[in-house]
């Protein structure tokens, strides 16, 4: 592939929907590295490493100068939002920064104002959203979106735009008929079916601009047949869903250690404290369960009762997440896990992650926006499985069941950038040079 993959040339925007906590962190991070106020922890784009051929060879580049990314002088960013206040404004409410910070890059964060959202109250009971599009039907506000998204790139002189859904969790829906195929959606949109959530009318807005689209909530939105088809049919890239930041995070690292080593699980048991509007909204039962929905899938992928049910069989998974509004966006877990060993020997394993949501978020939502403008730019349209190392909730093709396991997702990740830049893939055999580098020691 690594003819094909154009390289970054130009500005890139990354819109967002939902300029709350994460997004304005998001923002605000960025400005301070461009100013040299800070560093991107938590990006594996910009401060992690690929090793690439033998391990003999020494080569291990950062990602960012081994694949052609977007540089982070070169983001425009813009969004929507329920409210109207700008970027400084809305992180000066979300208090994740402290304010001195915010006031280093206020010049910068100042001057991004959101566009007004499309929403539906149906959808987040628990917002009140008055900055909102007046436009009443879903098709007109298809089309307010995407005359969003033109003006957006016109206006700041873009070579490419990605979006990336920042917003709420929407509450818990199905797919249906309407979400079936391509043509049936359209038709729904016609109509102003009202089962189309707003994270799906930017999703198709999207996509029918050629502009690439990463779900960063548990929403149902592109995860359902039309959508696949169109992002298809339009050769447009797409992944989702949900960040996996705080207590999914460490699940998806703790699980593949205790499947490694065939140790069983009874239970376990996971309860979180979060106090922001995204603790605001899941505190609704139809929220919640789009939230919960997304983190039980973790656990039961990893540890596969169906392949194992001597270890896993009578496993039970329990999820809680409470609205503490003391806590802000400092979200505390606790997780309980009930495991057992040689002869039936039980044993307990106890987390307590007192994390900074949006601290965790920020860097995941910058690596997604550039690693799906890589693929847009390598011809690779339709759904990126390979970016699962940052969701909970892997899409895959129709019929695979995802891998959840965060250390196979990053070979899967890494060997993907090793083929598009025309690398020999790593499987960690070794066993073609391992023994001649033995002998050549001794």
């Amino acid at each position: 592939m690594e003819n094909q993959v154009k390289e970054a040339s130009g500005k890139l925007g990354i819109l967002i929907p939902g300029l709350g906590a994460v997004a304005t962190t998001l923002i605000a991070g960025v400005a301070a590295i461009n100013k040299g106020l800070s560093l991107p922890i938590g990006s594996v784009s910009q401060l992690s490493r690929i090793r690439l051929g033998k391990r003999t060879e020494d080569r291990n580049p950062l990602i960012k100068d081994f694949v052609p990314l977007a540089k982070l002088e070169d983001i425009v960013f813009g969004g929507w939002d329920v409210y109207e206040d700008n970027v400084y404004v809305a992180a000066s409410k979300a208090k994740v920064l402290e304010q001195g910070q915010l006031d280093q890059v206020k010049d910068v964060l100042e001057n991004i104002k959101p566009m007004k959202a499309v929403f539906d109250k149906n959808f987040v009971k628990n917002l009140d959203g008055t900055h909102i599009k007046s436009e009443t039907t879903r098709r007109e506000l298809a089309d307010a979106a995407r005359k969003d998204i033109r003006d957006f790139k016109e206006q700041n002189g873009l070579d490419r735009v990605v979006i990336v859904w920042c917003g709420s969790t929407e509450r818990y829906i199905e797919t249906n008929d309407a979400f079936s195929t391509v043509a049936k959606l359209e038709e729904a949109l016609d109509n102003d079916d009202k089962r189309i959530p707003p994270s799906m009318i930017y999703c198709y807005a999207a996509l029918m601009e050629g502009v690439p689209y990463v779900n960063g909530a548990p929403n149902l939105t592109c995860d359902v047949p039309a959508i696949e088809e169109l992002a298809q049919t339009n050769g447009v890239a797409i992944a989702g869903k949900d960040f996996k930041t705080g207590q999914t995070l460490m699940k998806t690292i703790v699980a593949p250690g205790l499947q490694a080593r065939a140790l069983g699980v009874e239970g376990w048991f996971s309860t979180n404290i979060l106090g922001n509007r995204d603790g605001l909204v899941l505190d609704d039962p139809e929220n919640f369960k789009t939230k919960e929905v997304s983190k039980l899938s973790v656990l039961e992928e990893i540890l596969d009762a169906k392949k194992n049910p001597e270890l896993y069989g009578d496993l039970y998974h329990k999820v809680r997440i409470n609205y503490y509004p003391p806590h802000g966006d400092n979200k505390e877990s606790w997780d309980n896990i009930d495991i057992f060993g040689w002869m039936g020997y039980k044993m307990q394993i106890k987390i307590n992650f007192l994390c900074r949501d949006s601290i965790l978020a920020a860097p995941v939502a910058l690596d997604l926006a550039l690693f799906i403008d890589l693929a847009q730019r390598a011809g690779m349209s339709g759904i990126q499985e390979w970016l699962s190392f940052y969701l909970k909730s892997p899409q895959t093709a129709p019929g695979l069941p995802p891998e959840h396991d965060i250390f196979k997702q990053l070979m899967k990740l890494q060997n993907t950038l090793r083929h598009m830049m025309g690398e020999d893939l790593i499987t960690h055999l070794g066993l073609d040079y391992y023994q001649e580098l033995v002998d050549s020691i001794q």
